[in-house]
């Protein structure tokens, strides 16, 4: 069974998560810390649980969700994995970061890319990989089946779907990524989304005003 860690990172507030199941082995999603501080209570959280990092991932690769991948994969010597269409984000991190007044000395490669149906495995897990763009070229969603949640980076919010007019923010598309790959999901699985609290597809696609569909 895996076990899920949420941390809020960086003055966007990501949601940066580990992941990890009986064999203490875990995965790292968007690695979002900022500074000092928010780098030892990741790395306290990791120690204290006799965790082994094994594999640093990306929903997306918009600065708010990068900024802490040369740190994690640094400390523990881990590969990046993440769509191709995320390398030109990457490509401009430095100077894009510095218009939002954050400082990143380098940045991380990806190492692996994932698609569609790509299959991430850790442990005694897996997490299959949704292609879901529209908030970014290169959005993906990690969907766990057998432990009943999808990790939805800023695709799907509580209540809220991720903005697009941002470069390759697409509106028509992002609604194209929640009807067919998110709301075909069981109705009662938890969504762990890239900021804010946790919800659930059957609540969003009731309550959310931006992609309902209703009962």
């Amino acid at each position: 069974m895996i076990k899920i860690k949420k941390f809020a990172y960086n003055p966007f507030q990501v949601n940066t998560y580990i992941l990890w199941d009986e064999t203490q082995n875990c995965i790292i999603i968007d690695a979002g810390m900022q500074g000092k501080g928010e780098e030892e209570e990741i790395v306290g959280f990791i120690t204290d649980n006799m965790l082994k990092p094994v594999m640093l991932l990306l929903t997306h690769a918009h600065i708010d969700h990068i900024i802490g991948n040369s740190f994690i994969a640094d400390t523990y010597n881990l590969r990046l994995s993440a769509h191709k269409d995320c390398v030109p984000f990457l490509t401009n991190a430095i100077s894009y970061a510095a218009t939002f007044g954050l400082t990143m000395d380098k940045v991380k490669e990806i190492d692996d890319f994932i698609n569609e149906e790509t299959v991430v495995k850790f442990g005694n897990s897996k997490l299959t990989v949704l292609h879901t763009p529209g908030h970014a070229n290169g959005s993906v969603c990690f969907y766990s089946k057998a432990d009943n949640f999808v990790i939805t980076g800023d695709v799907l919010f509580n209540q809220s779907i991720g903005r697009t007019d941002l470069p390759s923010g697409d509106y028509d598309l992002l609604q194209k990524s929640i009807w067919e790959k998110l709301f075909t999901l069981p109705e009662n699985t938890i969504v762990h989304p890239g900021h804010g609290p946790e919800t659930s597809i059957g609540f969003e696609k009731v309550n959310n005003p931006f992609v309902a569909i209703g009962k």
